[in-house]
């Protein structure tokens, strides 16, 4: 038990470090073929911090412990709204832009949509993962497009990350390989601990993937809302949580269906997924109304968002204690 656990923590140290460079990496890389900062942010940027999701979500389903990749893209998303936009609102308002709540606020009502079509009847199967994976696709060619009319016409109302680090043509191709092992390996250590522990306290693969899991694969998305802080640019925060959860709504349970079909827990169905939903529209309502003409996350309402993840963290712990997990 004492070796599960410490391959649960050092799974998910690496894989937090993995994917941080292999995001610089692959950033640098995609500079040196003279790649736009536009598209790294929201191609790559949006990828690699999801890029732990997808891997576990991967390495669970070749393990035949699926309930830990929907647990993990569900509870990753709820970590992303209540948790890292909740905290971060507390610390500074979030502002957003017209052009975001037009945009990509729409293109994730409608990924949470499919993606609640797709699980609702307990089966993923290939061609749902192929319709997720084609949605993402779109929304991605959608986005790249729009973001590069408004470049050139002189707009910047929509979170664009900035590429500032400089990296040699070798040192980037050596980060992006290490850090794709680096994520391979942890994912799978990660995977191998978590089903360990579940196994042996009688606990619900799904509940340690909403859970323990979630919050430590959530943890880039978490790093990069800090790190918008720190750089006074706030409205990146709320810009990386959309873009992340677009990746876990139609990515990280689209990628693993692609390579098997397989059951979803109905306790996935009926009390994570109505949560995930749940949050999306409330995020969209909150930035929403009232009108104004400054649209801004306030401390109130990243209290609530907060608020809410918690009361659903507690109702888990009373889940698991009672036996109904």
């Amino acid at each position: 038990m004492l070796l599960s656990f410490g391959a649960l923590m050092a799974g998910l140290l690496i894989l937090v470090w993995s994917a941080n460079h292999f995001v610089n990496g692959a950033s640098a890389l995609a500079k040196h073929f003279g790649v736009s900062s536009l598209i790294i942010g929201i191609t790559i940027i949006g990828f690699g911090t999801s890029a732990p999701e997808i891997l576990v979500s991967v390495v669970s389903v070749l393990e035949e412990t699926p309930d830990i990749a929907i647990g993990n893209a569900l509870g990753s998303n709820i970590a992303n709204i209540g948790l890292i936009l909740g905290v971060t609102a507390l610390i500074v308002p979030l502002s957003v832009g017209k052009g975001m709540l037009r945009r990509e606020f729409p293109l994730l009502l409608i990924a949470t949509g499919i993606m609640i079509w797709c699980l609702y009847d307990g089966v993923l199967t290939r061609i749902e993962g192929g319709l997720l994976l084609v949605t993402l696709l779109a929304m991605l060619w959608f986005l790249v497009n729009s973001h590069r009319q408004k470049a050139a016409q002189g707009e910047k109302d929509s979170p664009i990350a900035k590429i500032s680090h400089e990296m040699s043509y070798k040192a980037a191709i050596s980060w992006v390989v290490l850090g794709l092992i680096f994520l391979v390996g942890s994912s799978k250590l990660l995977v191998w601990g978590a089903t360990n522990i579940a196994h042996a306290f009688g606990i619900s693969e799904l509940i340690i993937g909403l859970t323990i899991i979630a919050l430590g694969t959530s943890l880039p998305e978490l790093a990069a809302s800090l790190a918008s802080l720190k750089k006074q640019e706030p409205d990146l925060a709320i810009g990386n949580v959309i873009g992340s959860n677009l990746f876990n709504s139609l990515a990280v349970i689209g990628i693993p269906s692609i390579i098997t079909s397989f059951h979803i827990d109905a306790a996935a169905i009926t009390r994570d997924l109505p949560v995930v939903t749940g949050l999306t529209v409330l995020l969209f309502v909150m930035v929403r109304f009232p009108q104004s003409s400054s649209l801004k996350i306030t401390r109130a309402k990243g209290f609530c968002l907060l608020a809410c993840f918690v009361i659903y963290q507690l109702y888990l712990y009373y889940s698991v204690t009672t036996g109904n997990a």
